[in-house]
């Protein structure tokens, strides 16, 4: 489901893992321990930039900008990109 804020979301659930590349120039983050419930409420909002900033966000979930070009390597989740 396409967003405004988030080109590209990848999840990893043997990692956890959950990256977003942000639209804008903005960078893409790896977010840590993650779980698959958190993954798809969030998968699942009707707004994603919404979702992040009320509700991901508060958690205080682990984060690191990825500088690289490396991206999620296990099976992936949901990928898209507009």
């Amino acid at each position: 489901m396409p967003s405004s804020v988030i080109r590209a979301m990848r999840y990893a659930p043997s990692l956890e893992a959950l990256e977003i590349d942000f639209r804008g120039g903005r960078g893409r983050y790896r977010y840590f321990d993650v779980p698959a419930e958190e993954w798809l409420a969030f998968r699942t909002a009707p707004s994603k930039g919404t979702y992040l900033n009320e509700a991901f966000k508060a958690k205080n979930y682990r984060y690191a900008k990825m500088t690289d070009g490396s991206r999620i390597a296990d099976p992936v989740l949901e990928v898209w990109e507009r």
